[in-house]
């Protein structure tokens, strides 16, 4: 297996509201967006298991691009992002993400429409755990997925954020900024 080179990955919080999320990004753009008000600990598990020869330092200025585009979205004046994303991820798991970007804002798909999408209908319960591993919460935007009946379905962040989400795009379909 190919080892992956040194590389720094920069790190910052962002606060909105009662929300505190642990941002991430390599030279190559956003590769995490943590759940929300988790600790530290989380960012530094998943650096440790998929970034292993990164070292892992705190930026605040290097990340201000990423959280104010994270930010735009979460007043509701951004619709999509401009921001480059450095995914790594098995070549289902990236073709799933991209999958889930082509959702579009304000709207739902079901794991199915994914499957299908990806042409790979009889792979739903793959696209569930693709999906679950998506590293770049609200960037890529698993949240815009549920159950085939519609019903909200798990979510790495926890259902109350997914429900505020798409509750957010509900409600500021206009005047939004398109990246």
């Amino acid at each position: 297996m190919e080892t992956m080179k040194d590389q720094t990955v920069r790190w910052s919080m962002l606060v909105h509201g009662d929300w505190t999320i642990y941002l991430a990004a390599t030279a190559a753009g956003l590769c995490y967006v943590g759940s929300v008000n988790q600790p530290f600990a989380e960012l530094e598990a998943w650096v440790e298991k998929h970034r292993p020869q990164s070292s892992l330092v705190q930026d605040d200025p290097w990340l201000k691009p990423f959280a104010t585009e994270l930010m735009e979205y979460m007043q509701g004046t951004r619709e999509h992002f401009s921001m480059n994303c450095d995914l790594s991820g098995t070549p289902f798991q990236l073709a799933v993400w991209e999958a889930l970007r082509q959702i579009p804002y304000g709207q739902t798909a079901s794991y199915t429409d994914i499957a299908n999408i990806i042409e790979k209908p009889a792979a739903v319960r793959a696209v569930g755990a693709a999906i679950g591993a998506n590293p770049v919460l609200i960037t890529v935007p698993c949240h815009r997925v549920v159950g085939k009946n519609g019903s909200l379905t798990g979510y790495r962040g926890g259902l109350p954020m997914k429900t505020t989400l798409l509750d957010l795009e509900q409600k500021s379909n206009r005047g939004v900024k398109h990246g």
